[in-house]
């Protein structure tokens, strides 16, 4: 398994792009009154749109789509779902893959 940790900062709303598995892959990760979500893009086309982030649940959940991983986010003071505040700090966001 491979491990990848995702930067992140402590805003509410933001954009970030990484390649991963030589792919190009956006993030918009936003904060919401009901939690946290991400919109996942590969190579310019959205694969995934409105995933709630959540304490070590994988958040695409879908081999089919071709990323070759999944994100996690992990809270690194216990287990709580990742809010905005702590990012980059309390919850960081791992990029894994199995091989």
């Amino acid at each position: 398994m491979t491990q990848i940790e995702i930067p992140l900062s402590a805003a509410a709303s933001q954009t970030i792009k990484v390649i991963l598995n030589q792919q190009s892959v956006r993030l918009d990760v936003y904060q919401r009154s009901t939690g946290l979500f991400m919109n996942v893009w590969l190579n310019g086309i959205q694969v995934v749109a409105g995933a709630i982030c959540q304490n070590l649940n994988p958040v695409v959940h879908a081999d089919y789509l071709g990323l070759g991983g999944d994100f996690i986010f992990v809270d690194t003071q216990g287990s709580d779902d990742p809010t905005y505040d702590g990012l980059g700090s309390r919850y960081v966001l791992v990029w894994a893959t199995i091989s």
